[in-house]
C-alpha cells in the first residue's frame, strides 16, 4: 500500500522522498529490531525498542519510510545521508498516526468484526473469557480474544514475540485483528487498559461495544492520582465506541451514561439497572441467581463463586444482547462455561486442600476474592501474595491488611518484583499484615513460597495463591522468566 494512502486524511509533512511512490510492504512497527525490507517504521518517543535513536538501525534494516513524531527533536542530517530511496514524513502526533496508519494497511478489520473492549481495574479478562465462551455455547460462533493471557482464536494461540502489555500497542493490535478476520472470527473480546487508552493503541479498532466493570485502586505509579486514572479510562467513551455497557454500582458509571445518552446499557447487583441480579446463592462450586431484564426473570448459574463474577456474568449478557443475541440463551450458557484461568481456578491435591489460583493483585480485587472464600471455606484460608515491583507501592500494606484480615496465615512472596529488591517489596507490605495479628512468613523465591503453604495446609484446608493468575512467567529485573502458579502446584503435588 503506498504511504500517500495509509496518512490520507492525517497531517504530515515530508521530510524526504515522496509519499506517492513509497511503497509500504512488511507491516509498520514501532521496534527497529523488527523493520523488514519494506516496513513503515514509526519513531514513537520513548518507546523501548525504539525511537528516534533507532532511525539509523532500522534504515539498516531496510526500512522503505520512517514516520517521525512531531515533538521530537531534528533527526540529524548525518541518519539521512544513507536513506536511499527512503520516504521520512513528520506528523503532529506518532502514537495517533500509528494507530491510522496500521489499522489500514491490515485493512480496517474492526470494522468487519463485532469488537467488544473491556475496561475497569478489575474482571476484563473474566468478562471477555465469558463473552467468548457464551457466544461459542450458545451460536457456535468463532471469537477472538486479546488481553492479559496473550492472544487467541479459541486455542489457538497466535505467536507474537513476548510482551508484558495486556492491550498491544497499535501496529501489533491490528496485525492480530487482522489474523482474525482472515481466519474467519466474527466477534472479538478485546482487554483495554488505561495506558493503552491514554497511547491511542485501540484509536481505529472501530470498537462497537465498550464494557466498563469498575475503577479501584491500581496503577497510580502511571497516573498519579484516581481522578487522572478515571479520566484515562473515560477516553473509551469518548468516541471510542458505538455503545456503552456500565455497572451501574460503579460511580463512574454515571459519568459515563452522562457521555452517552440514550447510547448505555446498564447492570447492576445493588441499583436498578438494565440487567439486575437477585437470590445469589453461592458455594465453593459457583453462584446461583436471578438475572432481571426488561421485566423478565431468568433462572441463571456460573461455575464460580463470588458476587464479583455475578456482575462480570452480567456484564457478558449485557454486551452480547447489544449486538443482537438472544438474552434466554445467553443466560442458558453461562452454566455451561468452562472455568476462566487463573481466576478462582481450582485444584484439589492428593490430601484433600483445595487450592485457588487467582490474578487478584490490588485491595479491591484481593478482598473481594477472600471474602468469596470465606463464605464457603470450611476449615483454614491461607494466602499467598505479594506485590508487583515498580508499581503503586501505596497500595502494598493496604494489601497486608486484607490478607491479614481474612486469612489464618499468609505467606509473603515475589509477584512480578522487576528492578525492585523483593526483600523491599516485603518490608511495605508487613506492616499492613503485622496490624492484623495474623502470623506470617516472608519467602522471596515463589515455588518455595508455595510449597511451605501446601506443606502447612491440611485436609479442608483453602491455598489462595494471588497475584498472577494464568501469568506463564515472573518479571524479575527486565527479564520474564517462566513460571506458572497452577504448574508449581501440579509439579509440588505429584499430580
Amino acid at each position: 500500500m503506498k504511504l500517500s494512502e495509509l496518512l490520507a486524511g492525517h497531517d504530515y509533512h515530508v521530510l524526504l522522498g515522496d509519499p506517492e511512490t513509497t511503497w509500504i510492504t512488511a507491516g509498520t512497527t514501532f521496534d527497529a529490531d523488527r523493520v523488514r525490507p519494506g516496513s513503515l517504521f514509526l519513531a514513537v518517543p520513548d518507546h523501548g525498542g525504539g525511537g528516534p535513536g533507532s532511525i539509523g538501525p532500522a534504515l539498516a534494516r531496510g526500512a522503505a519510510a520512517v514516520l517521525v513524531d512531531g515533538g521530537a527533536a531534528d533527526v540529524p542530517a548525518s541518519v539521512w545521508a544513507s536513506a536511499q530511496g527512503v520516504c521520512a514524513v513528520r506528523v503532529p502526533d506518532a502514537r495517533t498516526a500509528a494507530a491510522v496508519v496500521a489499522s489500514r494497511y491490515f485493512g480496517e478489520p474492526g470494522r468487519q468484526m463485532d469488537m467488544v473492549a473491556i475496561t475497569g481495574t478489575n474482571g476484563k479478562t473474566s468478562v471477555s473469557y465469558m463473552i467468548e465462551s457464551v457466544l461459542r455455547i450458545c451460536e457456535g460462533a468463532k471469537v477472538g480474544v486479546i488481553g492479559t493471557s496473550g492472544s487467541r482464536i479459541g486455542d489457538e494461540l497466535i505467536p507474537m514475540p513476548p510482551t508484558q502489555l495486556t492491550t498491544p500497542e497499535s501496529p501489533d493490535l491490528q496485525y492480530l485483528l487482522g489474523c482474525m478476520r482472515d481466519r474467519g472470527v466474527t466477534s472479538v473480546a478485546l482487554e483495554v487498559t488505561s495506558m493503552a487508552l491514554l497511547t491511542h493503541r485501540v484509536d481505529q479498532a472501530f470498537i462497537d461495544i465498550g464494557v466498563f466493570t469498575n475503577l479501584t485502586q491500581d496503577h497510580l505509579d502511571d497516573h498519579g492520582s484516581m481522578a487522572n486514572y478515571r479520566d484515562a479510562k473515560l477516553r473509551l467513551f469518548q468516541g471510542l465506541c458505538g455503545h456503552a455497557v456500565v455497572n451501574a454500582d460503579d460511580p463512574v458509571g454515571a459519568a459515563i451514561q452522562a457521555m452517552m445518552p440514550g447510547a448505555a446499557t446498564t447492570y447492576a447487583l445493588d441499583t436498578n439497572a438494565d440487567y439486575r441480579a437477585t437470590d445469589l446463592i453461592m458455594d465453593a462450586c459457583g453462584t446461583r441467581f436471578t438475572l432481571h431484564h426488561d421485566g423478565r426473570k431468568y433462572p441463571a448459574a456460573i461455575p464460580v463463586p463470588g458476587r464479583f463474577s455475578v456482575a462480570n456474568a452480567l456484564a457478558t449478557v449485557a454486551a452480547c444482547h447489544a449486538l443482537g443475541h438472544d438474552v434466554a440463551a445467553l443466560v442458558a450458557a453461562l452454566d455451561r462455561m468452562p472455568p476462566v484461568p487463573g481466576r478462582l481456578e481450582r485444584f484439589q491435591t492428593p490430601h484433600g486442600t483445595s487450592v485457588i489460583v487467582d490474578y487478584a493483585h490490588s485491595p479491591d480485587s484481593l478482598d473481594k476474592v477472600l471474602t468469596a472464600i470465606r463464605g464457603f471455606a470450611r476449615r483454614q484460608v491461607i494466602t499467598v501474595f505479594g506485590c508487583g515491583g515498580d508499581r503503586d507501592t501505596t497500595k502494598r500494606a493496604d494489601m497486608g491488611r486484607i490478607a491479614g484480615t481474612h486469612s489464618d496465615l499468609c505467606v509473603l512472596t515475589s509477584d512480578n518484583p522487576r528492578t525492585e529488591d523483593p526483600e523491599a517489596i516485603l518490608d511495605q507490605i508487613a506492616p499492613g499484615l503485622t496490624a492484623t495479628g495474623t502470623p506470617f512468613e516472608r519467602l522471596t523465591d515463589r515455588r518455595q513460597a508455595i510449597a511451605y503453604a501446601l506443606s502447612a495446609a491440611r485436609p479442608d484446608d483453602i491455598v489462595l495463591i494471588a497475584g498472577k493468575g494464568s501469568e506463564p512467567h515472573q518479571i524479575i529485573g527486565e527479564k520474564l522468566l517462566p513460571f506458572s502458579d497452577m504448574a508449581t502446584v501440579r509439579e509440588l503435588t505429584g499430580t
